[in-house]
This record gives structure tokens, C-alpha cells and sequence, in this order.
């Protein structure tokens, strides 16, 4: 393998293979793990660093030696990141340019997402806002009731009502005259009167 030199002096082994597909997508998934991991490391160190400003004393010390070591990461992971760089600008321009511009959702590419977007707007919500549409448009041409109508329907519901209380108080009235000729049919017949007749003395 041919040696290559970087900006900083370091030699590396610039792999003369072509890239295929499959190396493409590991150098960009290498590329997304070595970006998560720079972040997080550099949130260490801003953690590190606000401590530092608050602490003093010999623990301060270990925090400086910290600080010192996630520096340290910080630089590798950028040499990482720089050299998984170089790996993929050999990639050819189509594999690369297909990753751009096909990003992947889960098991659906962006071109998926927008193929199954677009079906369902026009399956679903189109079908869904046509009838709302419809419905609207005939609530808008049903004619409003007058206010004559509205009162004659008000003055119906107000005689319904004085006819329903009417019809319980007659059946309480009637239900009171049953018990009354039945209590009346119940009594003793009151036995007649005998003329005494009083015999002379």
C-alpha cells in the first residue's frame, strides 16, 4: 500500500482499492459515530471546564489532568473524523451522491417517505376533506327556520307540557275517587230500623 503524509507530519496507508457500495456506507456510518462521540466528549470537557472555574485547591489539579486527557480524545477523534474524510472523497462521486441524496428513515429511504406522504394524502386526507367540504356546503344551503317558526315550535313545547301536568293531576284525581268508591262499597250495610211496637199496660 502506498504511504501518504497528512497536514500535521503523520504518515498513513492510503488504500488503492475502489470503494464499493457497502464501504461507502460503513465509512458514513463510521463518519456519524465518530461525530457522536465528539460531541459527547466535548460536553465532558465544557463539564470539566465549568468545574474547574468553580473548584480550587488539589482538585483542581485532577481536573486540569481531566481536561488534558479529553483534549487529547478531542484531537484523535478530529484525526479520525479527517482521515475517515479523505477515505470517503474516494469514493465515487455516484455512491456518495446517492447517500446524499437518498437518506435513509429506518427500513424507508426520503424517497420512500415521500412516495408514501403523497399516496396517503391522496387516499385518506383528500377523500376526508371532500366530504367535510360537501357537508359544510350543505349546512351553508339548508335554510334557516324564521323566528315565527321558532316561536310557534316554543309555544307547541309549552302546550305539550301544560298538557302532561293536566293528565297526571286527572289521574291523581281519579285514582283518589276509586279509592273512595271502593272504601264506600267495603262498609257494613247499616241494618233497618224495627218499630217497636209497645204493648198496653
Amino acid at each position: 500500500m502506498p504511504l501518504g503524509a497528512t497536514s500535521g507530519g503523520e504518515l498513513i496507508l492510503l488504500n488503492s482499492k475502489p470503494l464499493s457500495a457497502a464501504d461507502v456506507e460503513a465509512l458514513k456510518a463510521k463518519r456519524s459515530e465518530l461525530s457522536r462521540q465528539l460531541s459527547s466528549v466535548q460536553g465532558r470537557r465544557d463539564d470539566a471546564a465549568r468545574e474547574l472555574m468553580r473548584t480550587s485547591g488539589p482538585s483542581a489539579k485532577g481536573l486540569e489532568q481531566r481536561l488534558a486527557v479529553i483534549d487529547e480524545r478531542i484531537v484523535q477523534l478530529e484525526r479520525d473524523i479527517a482521515s475517515n474524510g479523505r477515505e470517503l472523497a474516494r469514493a465515487p462521486g455516484e455512491l456518495v451522491n446517492e447517500e446524499a441524496t437518498a437518506q435513509r428513515y429506518g427500513p424507508f429511504s426520503s424517497n420512500q417517505l415521500t412516495a408514501i406522504s403523497i399516496v396517503s394524502i391522496v387516499m385518506v386526507w383528500t377523500p376526508l376533506a371532500w366530504a367535510a367540504a360537501r357537508m359544510m356546503m350543505k349546512r351553508a344551503n339548508q335554510p334557516k327556520p324564521s323566528p315565527q317558526l321558532l316561536e310557534g315550535a316554543a309555544r307547541l313545547e309549552r302546550i305539550e307540557q301544560a298538557v302532561d301536568a293536566m293528565s297526571i293531576e286527572i289521574e291523581r284525581i281519579s285514582e283518589g275517587q276509586r279509592f273512595v268508591t271502593q272504601l264506600m262499597s267495603n262498609r257494613a250495610p247499616v241494618p233497618a230500623l224495627v218499630e217497636r211496637t209497645e204493648s198496653p199496660a
